[in-house]
C-alpha cells in the first residue's frame, strides 16, 4: 500500500476517492502501528519506542511529492512516509521494534538501530550500486537531534553537480539533477548549531532541498518558548526568504492537520526545488504528539488540559476522517469498517512479525536444551547443569543472551572433564558465536570487492633524474592527474578554490576543472563534512577539506555518528566513500598543532585513517581509496609541503596500501615507532643515537586505521628486544592505540626484555613558537635521552647514566 504521486494528473471524483481513501488507510495504519507499538514495549517484548503518531497527515503529502531519484534524510517520526513510498510495512515496522537482525525481515537496519530508523537499500547484497534513479530512496537515519542536516544537504548537491558538470556516469544515480533531497526534523531540534548551519549553506549553494519542519510546539517536554526565538522557526528565517534581486529559500507555511493545503503545499515545493534548484522551507505547524515524546513518558505530566483537548480536536488524522465525511468521500460507517479491519491487519502484523522474530531463537534454544542433557548425563556435576538447563527450557521468549550465557556457564561444570558431550558442548558455542557476533557486528568496514584493504600497493615509479621539487607540487600534479581520470571527483573546502588550498596543493586546478569541482566553501566544517556524506551516498566522489587537523572536532560529531556507522547500520546497503583531507602536525600554537589523534580514532571506528609522513604516501593514499567504496580521512603533513620529493612519473596510479608499515630505518637495540611529522625528529635523534653506539630501527606505521595488518611490527621487536612508541598526541592519546595493538594483538610482550615506552606530548595543548614546540612535544633530545636511558638500564656499564 502505497500513496499515488501522480496528483497532477485531472482525477474524475470517483478516482479522487480512492486516492484520500487509500491515504486515509495509511494514516490509519500508521497510527495502530504506533499505538501497538508502545503497549509492545510497555510490555517488555520491545525495548524503546519513538514513534510517528500525530504527523501522519503531512508525510502522505510529502511522499505523493516524492519521485523516483529523490532522497529523504529525516528524523525518526517518518514511518507513515516511509509506509506511502512503500518501503514500509506492517511487518517490517515491529521486526524494527523487535530488533530482527534479518534483514529480510528487518531491512532498515538488521536490527541495529531502534524503531523508527528508516533506510532503503542503495546496495546490492555484493555492495554494487543499485539503479537510484529507479527507486525512491531514504539515507539512513541516525538518531542525534539535526545530525541529518549536513548529510542532507550534500544529497541536494550531488544534483546541482549531475546537472552542471559534464563528462560524469549518471547511469544509476541521476537524471539531469532533477532530484530533489528532502529533508524532516522535529521544530524542537531546529535549535541545533548543525540546523542553522544547513540552512546557511544550502542558501548560499542553492541545491534543490526542500526541508519540513514538524511543529508540535514541544521538544520532549519542553515548550517552544524555550526553544526557539518568538516560537516560530519560519518566522526567525524570514532572512533567507528569496527576493527579485537576493538568492535565499522559499519559505512556506502550512497547518498539519489541512490535507488538501498541505498536497498543494509540497506540490509547489517540489517544483521549485526541482525545476529551478531553489531550496524550500516548509514549516508544519499545528501537529500533536498523540502519545508524548517516546515510550519513556507520558505527555499528561507537561501539557495541559486545555492542549490536550485541542490536540485531540486537531488530531491530523481526525480533521482528515471528519473533512472526508464533510465532502462525501466517505461515511462515518464505512470509516469504522476500515479502521476495524486496520486494526486487525496491525495486529497480525504484529503477531506475524513476532513469530519471525522468536521462531529461530526458539530453535536455537531448543538445540541447546538437547545438546546440554547429553552433558548433564555425562557429567559429575549433573545437577548443576540440568538447573541451568531446566531453566533455560522453560523461558517461553528466550533471547540469545539467555541462551549463549546458559552454555557459556554450563561449560565451567565440566572444565576438567573429558567426554564427547563436553567436545560437543566446545564447538557448539563456538560455532554459535561465530554465526551470531556477525549479526551484531558485521559490515564496520566494507565486505564488498573494493574494500580498500583489496586495493594492491602500485609504488611510485622515477625517471633516472627525477626532478626533486617542493612536495606541494607532488599533491598538486596528483590531484590534476585524479580530476583528469575520475571526472565524478570533486573538491571543496576553506581556501581550496581560487587560491588553491592555503599550502597550494591544488594550485590552478580551480581554473582548470572549473567551481564546481574544485570550490571554495564558506568557514562550517560539519556542512563541508556533509556536504561530502551526501554526495558520495550518490554516488560522485567527493573530497572534503578541513583546513586543519584541529578544526575536524568541529565536524566529529558527524564524522562519527553519520559516516562512519553508515555501513554498519544498513548492514553494508548503504555507502559514502567519502575522502576527508586535512593537514595537521607541528605547527604552532593551541589550535593549529593538531596532533588529536587519540580522541579521533576512539570515535571514527568505520573511517580508514591515514597518517602519512610525506606527500607522495599521501598522494598514494587518495589513489588507493579512490579505488575502493570506503571512506578515509588522510592527515597530510603540515611542516612537509616545502621539503623537497622527488616527482613520480606515475601520477594518479601508484597506490599505498592500507594496514601496512614500512621500516624506513633498520637497526638491531631498540625498535622506535611513530608516524607522520615526529618521523623527522626520530630519524634525527637515530643519526646522534647511532654515535654513542645505540642502533635504532625506525618504523612508519602509515596508517593508524587500520593498524599493520601483517603484524610487521612484533618481527621488528623479536629482533631489538625493546619497543618504544612516540607520538605527538597527549599521553594516553593514539600511543596508547598503538602500543596495545602491539603488545595485546600482535603479542609482542614475548619478545621484550625492557619495558615498552612511550614518549608523547605534554598533557597540554602546545603552547605558541619554537620553544613552545620544543617544551610542549618531543624534541630530538626527548627521544635521544629517552631511549638512551632503555640502554642504560639494560647496560649501564656500556651507557653510563646521562643526569
Amino acid at each position: 500500500m502505497q500513496t499515488n504521486p501522480e496528483t497532477k494528473k485531472d482525477l474524475s471524483f470517483e478516482d479522487f476517492k480512492t486516492e484520500v481513501l487509500n491515504d486515509y488507510k495509511i494514516a490509519v495504519t500508521s497510527r495502530e502501528c504506533s499505538l501497538l507499538g508502545r503497549r509492545e514495549v510497555l510490555t517488555g517484548k520491545a525495548k524503546f519506542g519513538i514513534f510517528g503518531d500525530g504527523k501522519e497527515v503531512p508525510q502522505l503529502a510529502l511522499a505523493k511529492a516524492f519521485e523516483n531519484g529523490d532522497f529523504r534524510s529525516g528524523y525518526y517520526r517518518d514511518q507513515t512516509f516511509m509506509m506511502a513510498i512503500g518501503e514500509l510495512n506492517i511487518e517490517q515496522f515491529f521486526a524494527g521494534l523487535y530488533a530482527n537482525t534479518d534483514l529480510k525481515e528487518e531491512p532498515m537496519s538488521a536490527g541495529r538501530q531502534m524503531g523508527g530508523h528508516f533506510a532503503t537499500h542503495s546496495l546490492d547484497e555484493h555492495g554494487n550500486w543499485k539503479n537510484l534513479t529507479k527507486q525512491k530512496n531514504s539515507s539512513a537515519d541516525i538518531s542525534p537531534t539535526a545530525g541529518q542536516m549536513p548529510r542532507l544537504l550534500g544529497l541536494a548537491q550531488a544534483s546541482k553537480i549531475y546537472r552542471n558538470v559534464k563528462g560524469i556516469d549518471t547511469t544509476n544515480f541521476s537524471v539531469n539533477g532533477n532530484e530533489v533531497a528532502w529533508g524532516t526534523i522535529g521544530n524542537a531540534s531546529t535549535s541545533e548549531g548543525l540546523f542553522f548551519e544547513t540552512i546557511n549553506a544550502a542558501g548560499v549553494l542553492q541545491v534543490p532541498m526542500v526541508m519540513s519542519v514538524w511543529d508540535d510546539e514541544y521538544g520532549i517536554s519542553v515548550h517552544a518558548r524555550h526553544q526557539t526565538t518568538k516560537e516560530n522557526i519560519s518566522e526567525i528565517l524570514k532572512g533567507f526568504q528569496r527576493d527579485e534581486n537576493n538568492n535565499g529559500f522559499e519559505i512556506l507555511r502550512v497547518k498539519g492537520w489541512d490535507y488538501a493545503s498541505l498536497i498543494e503545499t509540497y506540490q509547489k515545493a517540489s517544483q521549485i526545488a526541482r525545476e529551478e534548484h531553489v531550496p524550500v522551507l516548509i514549516h508544519v505547524q499545528e501537529l500533536t504528539q498523540p502519545q508524548g515524546h517516546s515510550t519513556s513518558g507520558s505527555h499528561e505530566r507537561y501539557k495541559d488540559e486545555n492542549r490536550l483537548a485541542w490536540e485531540a480536536e486537531y488530531d491530523c488524522n481526525t480533521q482528515l476522517r471528519d473533512w472526508m465525511i464533510a465532502n462525501s468521500i466517505a461515511t462515518d460507517e464505512e470509516l469504522k469498517d476500515i479502521e476495524k479491519d486496520i486494526k486487525k491487519q496491525v495486529r497480525d502484523g504484529k503477531k506475524a512479525a513476532w513469530t519471525a522474530f522468536t521462531k529461530p531463537l526458539k530453535d536455537e534454544q531448543n538445540e541447546l536444551v538437547a545438546l546440554l542433557k547429553e552433558v548433564a548425563n555425562s557429567s559429575s556435576n549433573k545437577v548443576f547443569i540440568e538447573k541451568l538447563n531446566n531453566d533455560l527450557a522453560e523461558l517461553k521468549e528466550p533471547i540469545r543472551k539467555e541462551i549463549l550465557s546458559t552454555a557459556r556457564k554450563a561449560l565451567r561444570y565440566v572444565v576438567s572433564e573429558s567426554s564427547d558431550a563436553k567436545t560437543n558442548l566446545v564447538n557448539w558455542i563456538n560455532n554459535y558465536i561465530s554465526a551470531i557476533q556477525p549479526k551484531y557486528s558485521s559490515h564496520l568496514y566494507s565486505e564488498s570487492e573494493n574494500s580498500a584493504l583489496n586495493v594492491s600497493e602500485v609504488k611510485p615509479t622515477y625517471n633516472d633524474n627525477a626532478e626533486e621539487v617542493d612536495a606541494r607540487l607532488v599533491i598538486r600534479d596528483n590531484f590534476d592527474a585524479i580530476f583528469s581520470k575520475y571526472p565524478e571527483t570533486l573538491v571543496f573546502g576553506e581556501d581550496a578554490g581560487h587560491i588553491g588550498d592555503v599550502n597550494q596543493g591544488l594550485e590552478g586546478m580551480q581554473e582548470k576543472y572549473g567551481e564546481l569541482r574544485v570550490s571554495d566553501v564558506g568557514i562550517r566544517e560539519a556542512t563541508i563534512l556533509g556536504q561530502g556524506i551526501g554526495m558520495a551516498m550518490r554516488g560522485l566522489r567527493p573530497i572534503a577539506e578541513i583546513q586543519y587537523l584541529d578544526y575536524i572536532l568541529y565536524a566529529l560529531q558527524i564524522m562519527s555518528d553519520d559516516l562512519a556507522t553508515l555501513q554498519y547500520r544498513t548492514k553494508g546497503r548503504q555507502k559514502a566513500p567519502l575522502i576527508i583531507r586535512t593537514r595537521g602536525h607541528r605547527l604552532e600554537g593551541i589550535w593549529h598543532s593538531g596532533s588529536q589523534m587519540g580522541g579521533i580514532i576512539n570515535l571514527v571506528r568505520g573511517i580508514h585513517v591515514l597518517v602519512p609522513r610525506n606527500m607522495t604516501k599521501a598522494a598514494g593514499f587518495y589513489n588507493t581509496l579512490l579505488e575502493s567504496d570506503e571512506p578515509g580521512l588522510i592527515v597530510e603533513c603540515l611542516n612537509g609541503y616545502r621539503l623537497k620529493e622527488k616527482m613520480p612519473t606515475n601520477l594518479g596510479e601508484f597506490k599505498t596500501p592500507l594496514g601496512v608499515v614500512e621500516t624506513i630505518r633498520e637497526g638491531q637495540d631498540i625498535t622506535l615507532v611513530s608516524y607522520g611529522s615526529t618521523l623527522r625528529v626520530i630519524e634525527q635523534a637515530a643519526k646522534e643515537l647511532q654515535e654513542v653506539g645505540i642502533d635504532a630501527e625506525i618504523i612508519d606505521i602509515q596508517s593508524l586505521l587500520p593498524f599493520d595488518l601483517n603484524h610487521d611490527t612484533v618481527k621488528s621487536v623479536a629482533k631489538t628486544n625493546r619497543l618504544m612508541v612516540i607520538d605527538e598526541d597527549v599521553p594516553g592519546g593514539a600511543s596508547a592505540f598503538i602500543l596495545n595493538e602491539i603488545l595485546n594483538t600482535q603479542n609482542a610482550y614475548e619478545y621484550l626484555d625492557s619495558k615498552p615506552q612511550t614518549l608523547t606530548a605534554q598533557q597540554h595543548r602546545p603552547a605558541y613558537g619554537t620553544d613552545g614546540d620544543y617544551f610542549s612535544k618531543p624534541s630530538v633530545e626527548d627521544v635521544f635521552e629517552t631511549v638512551y636511558n632503555v640502554m642504560h638500564e639494560a647496560s649501564p656499564g656500556d651507557f653510563p647514566k646521562l643526569r
